[in-house]
């Protein structure tokens, strides 16, 4: 039995055990890589010998260290994969990966951080497509690139970030296409100012591509992805203020790889399964829990922090995790003080936001999805097959689930089901909130049957003798 148990080893969760802990409650931290630190401040790989000193392998170090030498409980390879509240208010978590199948907590604080959202165009599931947001996480661990000619697309700050980090690891860039236009950094910039040295880096990588010759493609998308058995190339086109394609604009570029992705949501799996309400606000990323400043959901024991209760990046996720862990404590009748932070959350989320703005899907994305494009790659079901469903009455992502199996493979519709809202967006003209999310169910991540079930002996089973002729 736990006093409180955080899901999520990323800055936002990681700092809330931490303070937890420091507190007096027994506290344990669960997250399925091999250390803490989450996606921006990833811990090198254990093969890497000697790393050039940024600020986010700083701050990582500094948390690993302070996670060390705490009393937090940690699990680290251990996968969550079913959240269910008792009748006493406690929440039984099952898992994969540690020594025990079961824990049991009194308070529980979910940091699942956030996930990509990918828009699918003809070709995207060919071996060489990389995500945006996966290309930083092998950048950061394994500080490796593709060697061969990589091509950068998609929006928001991580489209420059991947391109001068391909460069400086080694890799070549063909080129890079923003579906951003110069005047949408523009109109974001002001905010962005709230934090100059982010604005500087962001400078840095785009001087770096400068320096090094390498196209950007502003106010364009890929319209395709070309090749047979591996990329070979993209076809981009121009987009409109909606980012719907424009006709005739259509040019080839060569690549062996393409590095893509439209942005980041919130990973609201956990909270889902869990019981909590969720709403859509489009700046915040989409779908979020709905809590209080402190991170307190609609179900009580059930906190949420960092970027999975809406996307405002890794300067306000440390800040975050220190509110939630002050709500554990005052719910528990322990009394700490971290409301000062409160201020310098609002800074840190002023940066956030602008940075989300810029990746905020607009209406013409549905139109990069063609009939023949794999919506739902883990199913292989198509765009022409959700329009049928929709044209024939489907007006929910569980129906379209059910007449489809549109996800309900491994990924349980992780990286299916916002496409599928754009699509149904467009086809009923209902808003998001009245499209809704689909049911949650366990297993939150895929999981073996062996890992589920409980150690068999064959001979204790009541198996009766053979039956007399």
């Amino acid at each position: 039995m736990f006093d409180a148990i955080v899901i999520g080893a990323g800055p936002a969760g990681a700092n809330a055990a931490i303070l937890l802990s420091e507190n007096g409650l027994k506290t344990a931290l669960i997250d399925e890589q091999r250390d803490a630190g989450g996606q921006v401040w990833r811990a090198k790989s254990e093969s890497i010998l000697e790393a050039s000193i940024t600020d986010a392998g700083e701050q990582g170090d500094a948390l690993r260290d302070r996670l060390k030498s705490s009393n937090v409980i940690t699990k680290f390879n251990c996968r969550v994969w079913h959240i269910e509240r008792l009748e006493n208010g406690h929440w039984l978590l099952s898992v994969v990966g540690g020594v025990e199948k079961k824990l049991i907590t009194k308070a529980l604080i979910i940091a699942t951080g956030a996930q990509e959202r990918v828009i699918p165009v003809p070709g995207w599931t060919l071996p060489g497509v990389f995500g945006l947001a996966g290309a930083t996480a092998i950048f950061k661990e394994h500080m490796m690139a593709p060697k061969r000619r990589t091509i950068v697309a998609g929006n928001g700050p991580l489209l420059f970030y991947v391109a001068s980090e391909t460069l400086s690891l080694g890799g070549r860039v063909s080129a890079v296409i923003s579906i951003n236009s110069r005047t949408d950094w523009l109109k974001s910039l002001p905010a962005m100012l709230s934090n100059p040295s982010l604005i500087w880096q962001g400078l840095k990588w785009i001087f770096t591509l400068n320096k090094n010759r390498i196209p950007i493609y502003w106010q364009h998308a890929v319209k395709s992805v070309e090749g047979e058995n591996m990329v070979d190339g993209v076809t981009i086109c121009k987009v409109d203020q909606n980012w719907a394609p424009v006709e005739g604009t259509d040019q080839y570029i060569h690549g062996e790889n393409l590095c893509y992705g439209q942005g980041l949501m919130p990973a609201v799996e956990a909270t889902h399964l869990a019981g909590a309400d969720h709403h859509y606000d489009e700046k915040l990323g989409g779908w979020v829990p709905t809590i209080d400043q402190w991170g307190r959901t609609s179900v009580a024991g059930l906190y949420a922090c960092g970027d999975n209760a809406g996307i405002y990046g890794a300067l306000a996720a440390p800040i975050r995790g220190s509110l939630a862990a002050q709500a554990v404590c005052e719910d528990a009748g322990i009394n700490i003080d971290r409301k000062a932070e409160i201020k310098k959350l609002k800074v840190a989320i002023k940066f956030g936001l602008a940075a989300t703005a810029l990746t905020i899907p607009r209406s013409g994305l549905e139109a990069l999805i063609t009939g023949e494009t794999e919506v739902c790659r883990c199913e292989g079901i198509t765009r022409q097959e959700i329009d049928f469903e929709i044209k024939t009455g489907a007006q929910s992502p569980n129906a379209i689930k059910s007449g489809t199996r549109c996800g309900m493979g491994p990924c349980g519709g992780r990286y299916c089901m916002d496409s599928v809202a754009l699509i149904t967006q467009h086809r009923t003209k209902k808003s998001r909130e009245e499209i809704g999310l689909p049911t949650a169910r366990p297993p939150l991540r895929p999981v073996t049957i062996d890992d589920i079930s409980d150690d068999l002996d064959y001979d204790d089973l009541p198996i009766p003798g053979v039956s007399p002729l």
